[in-house]
């Protein structure tokens, strides 16, 4: 028995000493390969950090990254840095000509490594797919963002922006956040949009699907800026690891019952008439899964997981990145009766005597100072802050090397914010759009630039034009008394962690 026990107690140490001797070689060759990096890396200059730590306590929560950021290129004198978390090297770009080397190279086309904390939900669509097949995606999605496609979802805004209005009404000359009821506004409409099926969030904003998408977001948004819940092997020992699981699982199943209901009714309508044809002839809205059940890659239809994906992907990518940007655009006008007096005018131009019909897509294409009003919201405010790309080959940029597996960080909120390209940059002046010479393409980069820009951004400015448009002529924006001050975090989208309160007053024509 002894020598059984003590042959135990041997296997059990040989086993400690084997792990441990295996993390301490991984720990030195992850190491090794660190400091090979920041080698070189030389060419750029980085804050002063701690052994193995690196920068981590120069930031402390989502609510002051983007200031943190923003002091460290102010101490360094520089808009090209390093930022090293652990042993993982970042370079932060707020650089012109860098960000237009990187946004347009072939060479540099994967994501950063903060995308894969999506994969559990959307897998890899073409947000986050890398290589050939996000190649092959782009050219088969692309055709589904064409004008005469997106003019047809002008009546899904319609139809759920008087959802909105009505809703709005109740809530007259009381101070409210005004991004709960564009948020839930605008999951109606990418649902509509994306999947062709109505989910009713405005009028039941505690249904499941509404709470699985808002769980979703909320820990993918602290996993991104959290070393603990960002490890693979940490975070099953959260409780959200769990939350997650079970929300991923029930939005799929949402997903997969429309696809297999869409497609069966596609496979019966073949030898009738048009699936996309009402009963009199006329052509039927198609939905982005009708279009993806029409495609092929490489002759072949895509399978019920790639469009999944796709249909994920969408949802996420057209829900709370536009409702961000409305939300703060409503906040800006409110703050700003002097634009929002010219927008209004606008209005009054493009509606003439019927200020309350429904909204056309020629009505949308003459909202020039709309879109100057869009468009300054989110130079302030961008939807996405930051974003990234990483490296899987070493590049060379001016004669120096940026290595293989480097994260390059695309700081939007600075660049957009830079009085270089933005004279008097944090005064809110959508006239500076009417003027703008287009010399400096790739300092204005809310929606990204090159290969990878957002496929999405016309059906948003649509959507954004045509809320905005419907809100202003039901009523007047005013600032809370005493005024909101908004609290802007970093997360997976721009937020404001204190809501982004305003009030309305019903117009009077």
């Amino acid at each position: 028995m002894q020598t059984e026990f003590d042959l135990c107690n041997m296997s059990m140490s040989i086993l400690i000493i084997v792990i441990l001797t295996s993390l301490v070689v991984a720990l030195c060759h992850k190491w090794y390969k660190f400091s090979s990096t920041l080698k070189e890396l030389q060419w750029l200059r980085q804050p002063k950090g701690w052994p193995l730590l690196g920068h981590i306590f120069e930031f402390k929560d989502s609510t002051t990254i983007l200031t943190d950021v923003l002091r460290i290129r102010k101490q360094l004198g520089e808009k090209l840095f390093i930022l090293n978390f652990g042993l993982s090297t970042n370079i932060v770009c707020m650089d012109y000509d860098f960000s237009e080397f990187v946004l347009t190279t072939q060479d540099i086309l994967n994501k950063g490594d903060d995308y894969k904390f999506l994969h559990q939900w959307i897998g890899t669509g073409l947000l986050t797919s890398d290589g050939p097949k996000w190649k092959k995606r782009r050219r088969l999605i692309t055709p589904a963002f064409h004008f005469s496609i997106l003019e047809d979802f002008i009546e899904s805004f319609e139809q759920n922006g008087k959802v909105l209005i009505q809703k709005l009404k109740t809530v007259t000359e009381k101070d409210i956040d005004i991004h709960r009821y564009i948020t839930l506004y605008a999951l109606d409409v990418i649902c509509d949009a994306a999947m062709g099926v109505t989910v009713n969030a405005q009028n039941d904003e505690d249904s499941q699907y509404v709470r699985d998408i808002k769980l979703l977001l909320k820990v993918l948004s602290e996993r991104a800026i959290s070393v603990l819940k960002g490890s693979k092997l940490l975070f099953p020992l959260f409780p959200d690891y769990y939350h997650v699981k079970q929300a991923v699982k029930h939005l799929h199943s949402v997903t997969y019952s429309v696809i297999d209901s869409r497609r069966e009714k596609l496979n019966q309508a073949q030898n009738k008439h048009s699936e996309f044809d009402d009963d009199i002839g006329r052509k039927k809205k198609m939905a982005f899964l009708d279009i993806l059940l029409k495609s092929t890659v490489d002759g072949q239809p895509l399978s019920r997981d790639d469009i999944r994906e796709e249909v994920d992907t969408f949802m996420f990518e057209g829900h709370d990145t536009t409702s961000s940007a409305m939300g703060f655009a409503l906040y800006l006008l409110a703050r700003h009766q002097d634009v929002q007096k010219k927008a209004v005018e606008e209005q009054k131009e493009v509606f003439s005597d019927d200020i309350y019909r429904n909204i056309s897509y020629n009505d949308l294409q003459q909202m020039k100072y709309m879109e100057c009003v869009i468009k300054e919201a989110l130079r302030l405010y961008p939807s996405v802050p930051m974003f990234a790309r990483r490296t899987d080959v070493d590049v060379s940029y001016k004669g120096n090397t940026i290595p293989k597996g480097i994260d390059i960080v695309m700081f939007a909120y600075g660049i957009l914010r830079d009085p270089d390209y933005f004279p008097d940059p944090d005064k809110f002046d959508p006239s500076r759009f009417e003027a703008n010479d287009g010399k400096k393409p790739y300092s204005y980069i809310p929606f990204s630039a090159g290969p990878r820009n957002c496929i999405g951004q016309k059906f948003a400015m649509l959507e954004m034009k045509s809320t905005l448009s419907k809100v202003l002529r039901n009523f007047e924006l005013h600032p809370t008394n005493p005024e909101h001050k908004l609290i802007v975090a970093s997360e997976a989208v721009l937020k404001s962690t204190n809501g982004v309160n305003i009030r309305l007053v019903e117009r009077k024509w």
